[in-house]
């Protein structure tokens, strides 16, 4: 109200009208805003302390079992690794068949054991009914698996 320009014209009673409409507007938002704090003063008093069941250890690991059951049936992908190297694509394109490709894998060291991309082991190959096999040597902890992921 105060920002709109005045006529020249204006008489004293018309200020006056401004300014009670300004104090009216005022008294206003006052009532609203006490009578919203009485409101959350009324909600306040009927808000009570949430009580929980005490925990047991065994009511725990029978929730535990039920939550891994969920889980049980996700298929991953288990990968053993042989070794690796880094070629250029020119001597990629050059393989034929017979080609020797250089493995970063000395012979008899233990292959790796991937789940899905992450390394959870460590075995050697073995040979059963005419299948390759591989005998767990070495389990990664749970420690250094997350340790990886990180």
């Amino acid at each position: 109200m105060a920002d709109e320009p005045r006529s020249p014209d204006m008489t004293a009673g018309s200020e006056t009208d401004d300014w009670a409409a300004a104090m009216a507007e005022q008294v206003t938002e006052a009532a609203a805003e006490s009578s919203s704090a009485e409101a959350r003063a009324e909600i306040g008093a009927a808000v009570q302390r949430a009580s929980f069941p005490e925990l047991r250890p065994e009511a725990g690991n029978a929730g535990d079992l039920n939550q891994l059951d969920l889980v049980m049936d996700i298929p991953v992908t288990l990968s053993v690794e042989l070794g690796r190297t880094k070629i250029q694509i020119r001597e990629l394109l050059q393989l034929a068949q017979g080609s020797v490709v250089d493995l970063d894998r000395l012979a008899g060291e233990p292959m790796d054991v991937l789940v899905n991309g992450f390394l959870i082991a460590r075995g050697e190959v073995v040979l059963v009914n005419d299948k390759f096999g591989i005998r767990l040597t070495d389990i990664v902890s749970p420690a250094e698996r997350a340790r990886r992921l990180g």
